[in-house]
């Protein structure tokens, strides 16, 4: 859990599968992560040895990120808990709703 913890690297590490990803293309698939949080995100995964970071060395600068062979392994990890995830999207959603409400009181 160390190393997947939190709201943002399970979403990361699902959009980074395939071929290299650039930066902005991580930001876009991601969706509602601000760069700060990305950057610091991406820092943890390449430290851990989840992700590879590339510098191509050129200007304009240009970084992609790809899994490496102990992210792979990750990834196929994870994947039964993303089936889950979508299997259970109507229930989850409409348990958080419920909390939701629940936690906000309502305005006359």
């Amino acid at each position: 859990m160390s190393i997947i913890g939190g709201k943002w690297k399970p979403l990361i590490l699902f959009h980074v599968q395939g071929e290299p990803k650039r930066f902005a293309e991580v930001k876009r698939r991601v969706g509602g992560i601000s760069e700060k949080v990305l950057i610091q995100q991406l820092r943890e995964l390449v430290a851990m040895d989840v992700l590879v970071r590339r510098d191509h060395q050129r200007v304009p600068p240009m970084v992609d990120y790809s899994l490496t062979a102990f992210g792979e392994t990750l990834v196929q990890a994870l994947a039964p808990l993303c089936e889950w995830g979508n299997q259970n999207r109507e229930r989850v959603k409409k348990l958080a709703d419920e909390s939701n409400a629940t936690a906000s009181p309502a305005t006359a």
